[in-house]
């Protein structure tokens, strides 16, 4: 058992799994009934947790394989099939040496670059570069996928991210032709930027429209989420907190389930065993957070491009914007020009700094909005 329940980093079980049940419910149906789904949020609120959740379900992990691979990181199409390999290899190591053997075996182009730990074990161990050519790893990939002994529920994060590759522009059209052709898996295509999978999936001239049942995640409920912190708050030292204390701290972060649990984390860390987390106790646990997270925020912002930082701070000083590149915004905080302000809000779109909701532009985490206030 967790000393601290409110977990703010992985999945660690459904004792600590808030809700999600109509959502899980309908995602595992979906999957075992043969569907690809494009599942679509703001980051966040839970879309991976929520992944690893429906993988844990009997019906679920007893008859298939399950794979979450995460590309947010990925900047390339040799740099995504990379991904894509060591993390299926991984997730089938624990398998047994039945399960990963069969998938070495298809790994024909790559099998050289594969060695041994002391047990035994394959270690994935390419570099990008030893990856020559990429497209022939992937046919690999698939064609065992195709013949996998179980079938296959794979799941890819943050999907949107091929978009940005600059090495092979034909990404989309040769991910939809292999699916296409690998009716031994389904695929949940999981992603954050909302305009970029729509127009992915929902575009007519797009290659995957059409294939995929979309789905959208939202935040927990908030009667639900104080439903679940109340006893979990409870566990492990009888430590006692209020509802009207859940709903400030849910309502102050408008129900983004990562914030909020960040923010309760650091109340059950701060109240002592047998007492009650009172209403002050929150300004003390976010700014608890925003002193240990200053050396992070001030390295973020040196790491933008001077106009790019302006335009964010300005964001950020008006707290939501919707006439962006009108005149009065770019000259109340003395912007450049208004085709500038346009150039640095697609950047800042593209690294998730700002988000934009029913044509309103606002600071994405709203830890990095406090902290740039308290300055």
């Amino acid at each position: 058992m967790l000393e601290n329940p409110f977990v703010t980093s992985g999945y660690a079980g459904p004792e600590y799994f808030c809700d999600r049940v109509e959502e899980t419910a309908m995602l595992t149906n979906l999957l075992t009934n043969g569907n690809n789904v494009a599942l679509i949020s703001p980051r966040r609120v839970g879309k991976t947790d929520l992944l690893k959740h429906c993988f844990q379900q009997t019906s679920v992990k007893d008859h298939f394989y399950t794979f979450i691979i995460d590309i947010y990181a990925t900047d390339s199409f040799r740099d995504f099939v990379n991904v894509f390999g060591k993390t299926i290899l991984n997730a089938l190591k624990p398998k047994g040496r039945k399960a990963w053997e069969q998938f070495l075996n298809t790994l024909m182009s790559v099998r050289s670059e594969i060695t041994f730990d002391i047990n035994g074990n394959p270690v994935w161990g390419l570099g990008v570069g030893a990856m020559t050519p990429p497209q022939t790893t992937l046919d690999e990939i698939f064609s065992y996928l195709r013949s996998a002994e179980k079938h296959c529920l794979v799941a890819i994060d943050e999907f949107q991210q091929i978009l940005y590759y600059n090495d092979d522009k034909n990404v989309e059209a040769a991910l939809r032709t292999h699916i296409q052709q690998c009716p031994n898996a389904h695929f949940v295509f999981s992603g954050s930027q909302r305009h970029l999978m729509s127009e992915m999936f929902l575009s007519p001239s797009r290659p995957f429209y059409q294939s995929v049942v979309p789905m959208s995640l939202h935040p927990i409920p908030e009667d639900r989420y104080c439903a679940f912190a109340e006893p979990q708050f409870a566990k492990n030292g009888q430590r006692q907190i209020s509802r009207q204390v859940v709903e400030a701290v849910y309502q102050r972060f408008e129900g983004v389930t990562a914030n909020v649990q960040r923010v309760m984390n650091m109340l059950y860390m701060l109240t002592p065993k047998g007492e009650t987390c009172n209403m002050e106790m929150i300004d003390r646990a976010i700014d608890t957070y925003l002193q240990l997270s200053a050396e992070y925020y001030e390295a973020l912002l040196r790491q933008m491009p001077e106009k790019q930082r302006n335009v964010f701070l300005a964001i950020a000083a008006e707290g939501r914007v919707k006439a962006i590149s009108g005149g009065k915004f770019v000259h109340q905080y003395r912007l450049p020009s208004a085709s500038s302000v346009v150039s640095a809000v697609k950047g800042l779109m593209e690294k998730d700094f700002i988000t934009q909701t029913d044509g309103e532009y606002r600071v994405y985490d709203h830890f990095f909005q406090l902290y740039l206030k308290q300055k």
